[in-house]
């Protein structure tokens, strides 16, 4: 055998043909649940965007307003925010090629790490490529089999993942029960550390955690804090600093992570910010970190870009409460129901998967993009339509869309 080269392995069995038929078979049983989900209307599709992300954006062709965005504050096609993505790329390159122990880290890193914890009141911040990893990454990081986990059961899926990845006690605490949750830890008397993890807001139901009486649980009984606060990170308190912000406990909260892909740019990127032991700690064991290339210098920049906007111009918060409360409340002069709450998260629930679909193709008729969303990333039928507002909406776009839902929801007899 040459040097280097691959030894060739017999594949007697494998040849067989009722290995053969199984190959076979396992491509075919995808294809036929593939199947099964186009034929009950639930088959899920991409919508192709020729025009960067806006307020309005062009899809398959069409010019149509966008409703289903996660660009909170209009940050995604801000001419500030493009140019500081194209004089660090001048500055920095394209990519780093490198994880950051490696030789990833670049002065922008800390640049920007620095800024989000002075954002957050925090002593430290450790950047990921996403908040997927942040959540992924740290429970096995730093708990162990005598550490007790409990996660609030609407939690995010990059948590529930991460949950799953641990080898803590781990507990479902119901939707906000805060009286279950003080009676788990109670009876938890084994546990040598204890953690809580829940979203700052509900990504699919819009409704904000209660932070007050969830850290009050938390502060009697010894427990950490850690909020997954990336759809409130821009959206609440009246700077834009998230749940804690929002209830008057801005800096109190142990751990958070959040992402810059949403109010904070749009691109890219997330963050864990907390104790410096903490992000220290972190640094040395948490696998997404170790194994994962560093983010782009393109996206710290236009996520540092994004922060100083924020800072600089704060009625974009305002704008974003004031044209939320406007579109709810055309939504419920319609006689449309939208699950309640005070976030840019509108969700019209509508029960099957099929009529959320549906909705939303009809919708995009009328030239408003919105996504109708079903089981599994919602339970079993409570399939919904999520609207989602942006500073970027002026008043006759949310006109706009409210005329459009109008017509639909008489379309379908839903009003």
């Amino acid at each position: 055998m040459n040097a280097g080269a691959l030894p060739v392995i017999a594949s007697h069995a494998a040849d067989s043909p009722r290995d053969i038929l199984r190959h076979m078979n396992f491509f075919e049983h995808l294809q036929s649940e593939l199947d099964k989900l186009k034929e009950a209307k639930t088959l899920k599709t991409e919508r192709v965007l020729e025009s960067a992300q806006d307020a309005h954006v062009r899809v398959d062709g069409k010019d149509v307003l966008m409703l289903t965005s996660n660009n909170y504050l209009g940050f995604a096609n801000h001419p500030r925010i493009r140019e500081a993505q194209k004089k660090a790329i001048d500055r920095w390159g394209a990519g780093l090629g490198s994880v950051r122990f490696i030789c990833g880290t670049e002065r922008i890193h800390h640049e920007l790490e620095e800024t989000i914890s002075e954002f957050f009141q925090t002593e430290a911040t450790i950047l990921y490529m996403s908040c997927w990893n942040a959540n992924e990454g740290l429970f096995p990081a730093v708990l162990e089999e005598a550490d007790g986990l409990y996660s609030d059961e609407l939690n995010h899926a990059s948590i529930i993942d991460g949950v799953r990845l641990c080898k803590a006690k781990r507990y479902k605490v119901p939707h906000s029960d805060y009286d279950a949750y003080e009676k788990m830890l109670e009876e938890d008397t084994t546990s040598r550390y204890r953690m809580m993890i829940t979203d700052g807001v509900f990504s699919m139901e819009g409704s904000i955690v209660n932070l007050p009486a969830l850290l009050a649980v938390c502060r009697r009984h010894g427990a950490t804090l850690w909020i997954d606060d990336s759809h409130a990170t821009g959206v609440l308190g009246e700077r834009g600093r998230g749940t804690a912000e929002h209830f008057g406990l801005h800096g109190q909260i142990d751990i958070i992570t959040s992402t810059l892909g949403k109010a904070l740019g749009g691109a890219a990127g997330g963050f864990l910010a907390g104790s410096s032991a903490l992000c220290d700690y972190v640094m040395q064991r948490a696998r997404p970190q170790l194994f994962t290339n560093a983010l782009p210098a393109t996206v710290a920049a236009s996520a540092l870009a994004a922060i100083e906007v924020l800072e600089a111009e704060p009625g974009r918060v305002a704008a974003l409460r004031e044209n939320t409360a406007y579109f709810r409340q055309g939504l419920l002069s319609l006689g449309f129901r939208p699950l309640p709450g005070d976030t840019p998260i509108v969700p019209v629930i509508l029960g099957e998967t099929a009529a959320a679909i549906r909705m939303s193709e009809l919708l995009l008729e009328q030239g408003v993009f919105v996504t109708g969303f079903g089981f599994p990333v919602v339970p079993q039928g409570q399939a919904r339509v999520r609207c989602q507002i942006s500073a970027g909406h002026t008043r006759a776009d949310l006109d706009q869309a409210l005329a459009a839902f109008s017509r639909v929801g008489r379309q379908l007899a839903l009003i």
